[in-house]
């Protein structure tokens, strides 16, 4: 059974920088297209990004476009999302999974954007 674990977030003013991990485990990481997603406060789970299994294909939602970048280490079985530009509408709760519905998501890292 899959089992994922965020971390990285924290508070930070507009315009600023976070770098979040996700740590895999429990399955073959390297073989699955992986995302992240994110759920703000009264809102919806909302796509944030997808990673192939390679590295070399990303994509992102619209409205974190040019600002987050999602990367990944198959040796690590880790994946990251660096986050810069930050908004005060990009406060959620951020989480990786293995799909773009969120299935398999940990607890997610809090990420609060705020002057």
């Amino acid at each position: 059974e899959e089992h994922l674990v965020e971390s990285g977030g924290g508070l930070v003013q507009p315009g600023g920088s976070l770098t979040l991990s996700c740590v895999a485990s429990g399955f073959r990481f390297s073989i699955f297209t992986m995302n992240w997603v994110r759920q703000a406060p009264g809102k919806e789970l909302e796509w944030v990004s997808t990673i192939d299994v390679s590295g070399r294909h990303t994509y992102y939602a619209d409205s974190v476009k040019g600002r987050f970048t999602i990367s990944r280490d198959n040796a690590k079985n880790t994946l990251y999302l660096q986050l810069n530009g930050l908004k005060t509408e990009d406060t959620a709760i951020y989480y990786c999974a293995i799909d773009r519905r969120g299935s398999g998501r940990g607890q997610g890292t809090q990420v609060t954007v705020s002057s």
